[in-house]
């Protein structure tokens, strides 16, 4: 099992959107815990400035980001639109 952490930005953002976006969220956050490489998240590295972290799908636009503390240890940072969380 792997143990999420939370950053405040993740929980401002989070808040912000709307009950059917944290229920899709939450859903894949579920599936994550279970197996963070399931192809319908499509956990990948990202590049440029966010090269340090990951995402992964929550809907066709949402993504939630992260980082990897260690093995079993991530760290939510964000969780927004395509262009909210890269443009």
């Amino acid at each position: 099992m792997i143990d999420i952490l939370i950053s405040k930005k993740y929980k401002k953002s989070f808040k912000k959107k709307d009950k059917y976006i944290q229920r899709k969220a939450i859903e894949r956050i579920k599936l994550f815990m279970e197996d963070q490489f399931n192809t319908l998240l499509d956990n990948h590295k990202l590049h440029g400035e966010l090269g340090d972290e990951r995402s992964f799908n929550v809907t066709g636009n949402y993504r939630i980001t992260f980082y990897n503390i260690d093995e079993n240890t991530v760290i939510f940072t964000d969780i927004g639109t395509h262009p909210e969380l890269y443009g």
